[in-house]
């Protein structure tokens, strides 16, 4: 085997594979030790050695010392030890070079199944460590092929799945073309990695608003939270502790340009900016944006219960169409909202008596 293109292909393999040198120059000492004892017979212990300067291989016979043997094959008596080596004792081992002439040959053949095997498994592991920390990350990839439920995006080292029920509703998308997707699940199984992407998860929202709002990811505004009905509207909660700065005016940038990008990457979905209020009566009332006017009441502040009374001119914009609105700020407040006007409730025969208290 010539020892030089064997080195220049395993440096190209682990370059290109992205694989540490040395793991594949262990698998091949290895693998290594099993093809000589099966081609030459061998029973005795032996070792490989691999130099990683010149390529060269060099197979070891080793005997343990023992005071009484008893596997000849493996062990060698104190006495006979010290004809060897006259400073053995008993637990040092007598070493002997048995590289055979045509070892070249043998090791060629190992390489190619040894390179193969391995290397699979530690590209696996590779694209493994490198994806594991993009869980909960947005990424970008190129749409390869789909099939009934899936759709498959080249990530560059591995290929994500894409359900077609993450997709957002209405959207149309282009084999060939690059698609941000979020990675909700990284998983690990005999056939390799699963990587499972979606364009609905409700923080595929949050990253684009991190990607698009410098502000966010310079931490001088601050995400509180987002709801999402893909397709049809998401509240995201901002705020922020510098007095100087419009969190919401900072999201929507200068003439809309930076929201703009936001609901086009998000098929037109509509998105309410809310600015999240450590009061959490203000901040329901933010929340039920774009209805105006609204006076919250929390009968008991160990149940995670308000009701929100409005006037008739904002009650349907407080509920919104089909109960979207309601049902978004109720997600984003982590409050159940009942929302209704003064009259709905003395019709109901409410108890009110809590509402002059708070």
């Amino acid at each position: 085997m010539n020892s030089e293109a064997f080195l220049k292909g395993i440096e190209h393999i682990a370059e290109e594979k992205h694989i540490d040198k040395d793991y594949i120059f262990d698998a091949m000492e290895l693998a290594l030790i099993t093809a000589y004892k099966k081609n030459f017979d061998a029973k005795e212990n032996v070792r490989v050695e691999i130099d990683r300067e010149t390529g060269e291989i060099r197979v070891f016979s080793f005997l343990d010392v023992v005071k009484r043997t008893t596997d000849p094959e493996t062990q060698i008596t104190v006495s006979k030890a010290k004809k060897i080596k006259p400073e053995a004792e008993a637990g040092d081992t007598i070493e002997e070079e048995v590289t055979p002439s045509d070892f070249g040959r043998v090791a060629a053949a190992t390489a190619k199944q040894v390179l193969t095997q391995r290397i699979r498994e530690a590209e696996r592991e590779s694209i493994l460590d490198e994806f594991a920390e993009k869980e909960g990350e947005l990424v970008v990839g190129t749409l390869s092929r789909e099939d009934v439920r899936n759709y498959y995006v080249d990530l560059g080292r591995a290929h994500g799945i894409l359900p077609k029920s993450e997709i957002i509703p209405g959207e149309n998308l282009v084999m060939g073309s690059s698609v941000k997707v979020y990675i909700t699940k990284i998983d690990r199984n005999a056939k390799g990695l699963v990587i499972i992407l979606s364009r609905t998860h409700y923080n595929f929202v949050k990253r684009l608003f991190e990607r698009e709002i410098p502000e966010l990811s310079e931490g001088t505004i601050m995400l509180q939270g987002v709801a999402r009905e893909p397709g049809v509207r998401s509240k995201v909660a901002v705020f922020s502790h510098v007095t100087n700065i419009d969190p919401i005016g900072a999201c929507i940038g200068e003439r809309g340009s930076r929201i703009s990008n936001i609901i086009k990457e998000l098929g037109g979905e509509k998105v309410d900016l809310v600015l999240y209020d450590e009061d959490i009566k203000k901040y329901i009332a933010n929340a039920l944006n774009p209805a105006k006017d609204l006076e919250v009441y929390i009968p008991n502040e160990e149940e995670n219960v308000a009701l929100v009374i409005a006037n008739p001119d904002n009650l349907s914009l407080a509920i919104g169409k089909g109960g979207i609105n309601v049902k978004l700020a109720s997600r984003l407040t982590r409050y159940r909202l009942d929302v209704k006007t003064i009259t709905k409730c003395q019709e109901e025969g409410m108890d009110l008596s809590f509402i002059g208290e708070n």
